[in-house]
């Protein structure tokens, strides 16, 4: 049988708002994508921008040649970023659902360039994928 090691703590909903400013807190979160049918997840850097989720890629990712593919709605992703003490088993979490699309425009791709460093220091991480967030939820956990 399982039981709360924490009696005390209490789960608090965030609105989109507050759940959003949190998740520009951080710079690193995790992306959720369908990949050959199936749900695939990948760690991230990402910025806000615009009330949008920012994150870069590259050629070869999944990500980048589905946001190319799919028509001018984007392709459907969730994106999810905490900060949850590892001991207290306190913090925040957030789960974006939404539309990725990949950033097209060289003057834009060149900002985002410029603002966000790529993750990794390798060739061909010159891509940027949009993910408008459609549904914010967010727990506060206290």
């Amino acid at each position: 049988m399982i039981t709360d090691q924490h009696p005390e703590h209490r789960r608090i909903d965030l609105d989109r708002s507050e759940a959003l400013r949190l998740l520009g807190s951080v710079s690193l979160g995790r992306i959720v994508f369908t990949r050959q049918a199936l749900p695939t997840v990948r760690p991230v850097k990402h910025m806000l921008d615009g009330g949008d989720i920012v994150i870069r890629t590259h050629e070869g990712a999944a990500l980048t040649s589905q946001a190319r593919q799919a028509d001018n709605a984007g392709v459907v992703v969730a994106y999810e970023a905490d900060v949850i003490d590892p001991d207290t088993h306190l913090g925040w979490s957030v789960v974006v659902t939404g539309y990725a699309r990949q950033v097209t425009d060289a003057d834009e791709l060149a900002r985002i360039r410029h603002l966000l460093e790529a993750w990794a220091a390798r060739p061909g991480v010159d891509h940027a994928v949009r993910i408008h967030p459609d549904l914010v939820t967010g727990v506060l956990l206290t």
